[in-house]
């Protein structure tokens, strides 16, 4: 038995914020001075380096669950499956439903049973619960349904990565330009032929690591120390992920029985696009090989990092045709992966 992806939905907010829109932003240094540049150079070089140029922020009157509620009733209705027969409903995301303004995440009830709640399920043994794996998490929850799945504990997962980032970012912080909001939901069903999960691969590094993403003050002293927002060190980042996330790929794909020359597409976590550019260059160097061009599709330019929700909404858009210049074919191997707070990776190898 295998597992199979059979529908796929996401939400892409309505709010589209430029990056001309953060030119009368007060960005701060860590200590609370000022930059000693203007902000059209502080714009400048993170679009060098990101590639972001435009991200999505929900409506004031939506919370991440909302957007997940949206997405998984797409993915219900790609799947074309009866509500009532859903097992689980595996929601990832970091920080639960912020509204604007608010200085507390809500997580009662759970966001899963918010959107079984709204999906109006009736089956009590449909069991809905959250996961916080950071931005891998609906990988992980992939993993999940497929541990349940073949265990014999269920048939259909709903899985949903979901999150609404813009509503934890320090305004004083340039890091925040990063952030967005977004939902994307999948249904996993059992499969009895060749398509499916083929492998994966998951870890978590706290030795040293689990601190390189974490909850800090403003960088505006004059504001509440108390309040806490999405902090990160970027360059203990990036150096981790160079270091670690290409290893885990090649661990996954030799798991599979998979030759490199067949991987068709690898969609991995929108997080910053010269990082993802490098881990993709050096996992294709540990087998002595050049990325394929064209072996990336990349979303982040025009929807930011929306975390849990960048790989489903990716792969979501690339079955709809929109994602420029990608499509995906049948029998197509997709490398999946990610990285993120914890710190945690991990991937799979998919015949779509």
């Amino acid at each position: 038995m295998n597992i199979k992806i059979t529908g796929t939905g996401s939400y892409i907010p309505t709010i589209k914020v430029k990056n001309t829109d953060f030119a009368n932003h007060t960005f701060l240094n860590e200590d609370g001075t000022l930059f000693s540049y203007p902000n059209e150079v502080v714009i400048s070089k993170f679009k060098g380096i990101t590639g972001i140029e435009e991200r999505r922020y929900a409506e004031p009157n939506q919370c991440s669950s909302d957007l997940a509620f949206l997405a998984a009733q797409k993915a219900i209705e790609n799947a074309n499956i009866d509500i009532e027969t859903i097992d689980y409903i595996i929601l990832a995301h970091n920080f639960g439903d912020v509204k604007p303004n608010a200085i507390q995440s809500d997580i009662l009830p759970s966001l899963a049973t918010r959107v079984k709640h709204k999906l109006q399920i009736k089956n009590p043994k449909c069991v809905a619960y959250d996961i916080l794996f950071g931005c891998p998490g609906w990988i992980e929850g992939v993993l999940q349904a497929n541990a349940f799945i073949k265990s014999g504990m269920a048939k259909k997962c709903l899985v949903i990565g979901a999150e609404t980032l813009s509503r934890v970012v320090d305004a004083h912080d340039r890091d925040s330009m990063i952030y967005s909001d977004g939902a994307g939901a999948t249904i996993i069903e059992a499969s009895e032929n060749e398509t499916g999960l083929l492998s994966y691969e998951s870890a978590t590094y706290a030795y040293n690591e689990a601190d390189y993403l974490f909850f800090g003050k403003s960088f505006d002293n004059d504001l509440d120390p108390d309040v806490r927002y999405i902090k990160m060190h970027g360059r203990k980042i990036y150096e981790f992920a160079l270091s670690n996330v290409p290893q885990a790929m090649k661990n996954c794909l030799d798991k599979s029985g998979v030759a490199i020359e067949d991987i068709k597409k690898i969609l991995i976590h929108q997080a910053n696009e010269k990082m993802d550019e490098a881990i993709i260059n050096r996992f294709y160097k540990l087998y002595d090989k050049t990325a394929p061009e064209g072996i990336m599709p990349m979303s982040i330019n025009f929807l930011g990092n929306s975390s849990v929700a960048t790989v489903p909404t990716l792969y979501d858009l690339l079955l709809q045709g929109k994602i420029d210049n990608h499509k995906i074919n049948k029998g197509d191997i997709l490398l999946f992966a990610s990285v993120g707070a914890g710190m945690n990776i991990n991937a799979f190898i998919y015949r779509h």
